[in-house]
């Protein structure tokens, strides 16, 4: 069976990133497509590696930790990823409630300051009535 080869404009549409973003992605080594001539092919190691940069991506990591984190699969194999990835998942999601807790107070300040300009214009439109 053949291998399934994507070109550059083909990864582009099916990961929907930009050009610039693959480029780059390739320059700091998180993909490295074959090439051929000009073409940048990406066989299924590449869509592979490009799925889980998106998924670190939406989840918060830098990519340098997810470059590390690709890293550890080619040096130490999938078991010591794994590992890594938990430990990597533990951190990051204490970083995200910590932001959440964050998000939570500043939403609670901007309704209750809202809420005193809104009671605070309604008074002063009934006291001109």
């Amino acid at each position: 069976m053949r291998e399934t080869r994507l070109s550059f404009k083909e990864m582009c549409e099916r990961f929907e990133v930009t050009p610039r973003t693959l480029r780059y992605y390739e320059y700091i080594e998180l993909l490295s497509p074959a090439r051929e001539g000009r073409a940048r092919w990406y066989g299924a190691r590449e869509v592979a590696r490009m799925t889980l940069i998106l998924r670190g991506r939406r989840f918060g990591f830098p990519l340098e930790d997810i470059r590390q984190w690709l890293l550890i699969y080619e040096r130490e194999g999938t078991e010591a990823q794994m590992r890594a990835w938990v430990t990597m998942a533990d951190a990051q999601m204490e970083e995200l409630r910590s932001q959440r807790r964050l998000i939570d107070e500043a939403l609670t300040e901007l309704v209750d300051l809202r809420d005193q300009t809104a009671a605070y214009l309604k008074k002063a439109d009934d006291s001109s009535s």
